[in-house]
Parts: C-alpha cells; structure tokens; sequence
C-alpha cells in the first residue's frame, strides 16, 4: 500500500523535534551537529533569534496579499539585492527551480523582444543541477532526472563543465544563452575557476548571449562572499537564487540587469506566492545578518579553517578519503569508499551531512558554525575514517 506522503523520497528512518544553532535534536533524543543545513538552506543555523523576530513580527501583521498589490517589505528587500549586486531588478519566487524557469522564460523573452525570437537554445554544463520541473530538468540533463519523463522539454545543450572549447562548439545560430553553476553542488562541489567564468563571460558578449548563473546552492553567502561569481571579477546578465536567501522559508529570487529583464513586462511572468510577506521579512532578516560587519570576511576565515582540518585528516587516511574540495563553506569529500556508506557512518557518530556527485560527501554547516563546533565536526570525521580503516 502506498504511503500517505507519495514516496519521492528515500528518507533516512530518523525525524527531528528541534533545533539550535548547529544542532538537531532527534525524536528518540539523540543530538546531531548538522553540517547539511537542509541542502544549504539554513545559513544562519536553526532556531536564530534574528529570523524568529522578524517571522513573529509579520505573522502577527499580515500573511498574503498576493502580487496585485505592493508589497513593501519585497519592494526593500529587492532595493537591498540591487544595492549589492550587479543586478537591476528581480522577481520573487518560492524556490530555486521556479527561479530558474523564470530564468529561462526571460532568456527567450528577451530575444524575442530584441528581434531575434528564432534564438532559444540555452547550454548548460553536464552534472548541473537546476531544478525538477520539467523544463529545469531539461536544463538539467542526465538520464538520472529524465528517465520516463519523456519527451523532455526542447532547448537545452549539455557541454563538458569548465571546458570552453566544447562550449564555444556547442554554440549555434538559436542560442541565446549560457546557464552554469559558479560551484556545483549536486555534482560533487566542483567550483568553476575564476578564468572558466572569466571566459564565459567573454564568450556571451561575443556572440550576442545571455550568461546567467545558478547560485542556488552557493550564493548567500556560503563561499565568503555574498555571491559566488564575485570571486571571478565579473558579472552575469541573470542569477537565479533561493535555499539562505530565506534561512529555511521557502523563497527564490531571479535577478537581471535591466537590458536583460526588457521583455518582462506586467503579465508575462507572475507566482501567486513569490514575494509573500513572511518570505520577503525573513530575506530581509538574513540579509540583516549577511550584510553586518565582517560576517562574510569571517565565513571565508572558519571556512578555511575547516578545510584546512579536513586535509590533514584526507593526508591521515588517503584509502578512505581522496580530496578535500570546495570554496568557504561549501565543501566536499571525496571518497575512495562508497561516499553513501561514509555519510551514514558520520550520521551514526552524530554529523549528518548530504551526498553529492563524483562519490563526493557534502559538508553544508550553517554559515555561524564555531571553531569549536568545527573541532567536533574533525574529531567525527576522523573517527569514521579510523574506525573504517579497523
């Protein structure tokens, strides 16, 4: 008989009462330091008091109004986006995936508008990840997302990531637009060089295309700046966010320059959700946090800090652990053991962390963690390695 809850997920046989800070506390007692943070979503760890007031303050306001009227704490939280980004404008959605199908719908949108409508195709990089709609999982690729979902939405070119020859190949009359993730998350914490997007960029303005970047997974903060791509020195033309933008409220945005946002105009885009008052209070709230005084500068120290432990332990136990990879917080294990079986291992020592592509482990901590809880992370890690070498 099926399950109430339609089984998609293969969930671990564990449910959690609460949380604080870094930790979870299970139903059956047990503590867990949470180095997911729920796929990157909780950047300022559970239960922060800064969040939890501004979530209060509006629920005891007003809760939905929809997008036929303004929205003032959108409106401010859109200011402050622009304010600190290349971005001009944006529009406010409940998820990643629905920014980045706003994404797409702009992409077309603008050449349309610009005189070019038979310019459609988008290329994206192979081990992506953007999303289970069905036009992201286009965007996406891999028999893994589209298998018995055919046919899949057309438009979409898959390329080798970080190799620009095969992406200059791969562009055709009907392009319109690059899509890539400055780090990839699902498929195993691979970060693009700052040359690699360096290059793309130089390639959209060559041929007339739109770059746009998925930072998802690793805008907000969690590379130690509030953006991935900052670290290369430019700017893409649309970016599509969500997961810390609303600390575990669920929200997204799709931001662009103004040129790139031409075609959407009123009624060609629209959520019922996106921008919802408890939404935009709480993105408000995390940026409050993000944007404070050495927060970010802080996030790049701990996360080298991190990485830093986690390499000497890799050099301690190189037939358990191969690489240690990433950028600030956002980092991977590579393992030469099935990474599925070492991730349960670490859950069994109290650390929950999430798999990921390339048999990688990723390590997700709330972007608050301390040096002491950094420690506690360490010693588990070495306690599964030395337990697997036994």
């Amino acid at each position: 008989m099926i399950s109430p809850v339609m089984p998609t997920y293969a969930r671990v046989d564990l449910s959690f009462e609460r949380g604080d800070g870094a930790y979870l506390y299970a139903t059956d007692g047990r503590r867990f330091l949470d180095f997911a943070s729920g796929i990157a979503v909780t950047c300022l760890g559970h239960n922060h008091p800064h969040l939890i007031a501004a979530l209060t303050e509006q629920a005891k306001k007003v809760w939905h109004v929809s997008n036929l009227w303004r929205i003032p704490e959108g409106e401010r939280l859109a200011e402050r986006l622009v304010a600190n980004t290349f971005a001009d404008t944006m529009f406010f959605t409940n998820s990643g995936a629905e920014a980045n199908e706003c994404a797409i719908k702009l992409v077309r949108k603008y050449h349309d508008e610009t005189g070019n409508p038979g310019r459609f195709r988008i290329i994206t990089a192979e081990a992506a990840f953007h999303g289970r709609t069905m036009t992201t999982i286009a965007a996406t690729g891999g028999y893994k997302y589209t298998k018995g979902f055919e046919p899949i939405p057309e438009g979409f070119d898959h390329v080798a990531f970080s190799n620009t020859n095969e992406m200059r190949a791969a562009i055709r009359d009907d392009t319109a637009a690059i899509l890539v993730e400055p780090v990839q998350g699902e498929g195993g914490i691979r970060p693009a060089t700052a040359e690699y997007l360096q290059a793309l960029r130089a390639i959209c303005d060559e041929y007339g295309l739109l770059l746009v970047f998925d930072e998802v997974q690793s805008g907000v903060g969690r590379t130690g700046k509030l953006f991935a791509h900052e670290w290369a020195g430019i700017t893409p033309d649309v970016m599509t966010i969500a997961k810390g933008i609303g600390g575990g409220f669920p929200m997204g945005a799709c931001l662009a320059t103004e040129k790139a946002a031409v075609g959407l105009t009123a009624g060609t885009h629209g959520s019922t959700f996106g921008g919802n008052p408890l939404a935009m209070a709480v993105g408000n709230a995390v940026l409050d946090v993000l944007l404070s005084d050495g927060f970010l500068t802080r996030v790049e120290r701990i996360g080298g800090v991190l990485r830093n432990r986690l390499s000497d332990v890799a050099a301690k136990y190189p037939k358990v652990l191969a690489e240690v990879r990433g950028a600030g917080l956002m980092l991977g294990l590579r393992c030469e053991v099935p990474s599925g079986d070492f991730g349960t291992k670490l859950r069994e020592n109290g650390l929950i962390t999430v798999g990921a592509g390339e048999n990688v482990v990723r390590l997700l901590p709330p972007l608050i963690i301390g040096e002491g809880e950094i420690d506690e992370a360490v010693a588990i890690v070495e306690k599964t390695c030395r337990d697997w070498t036994h």
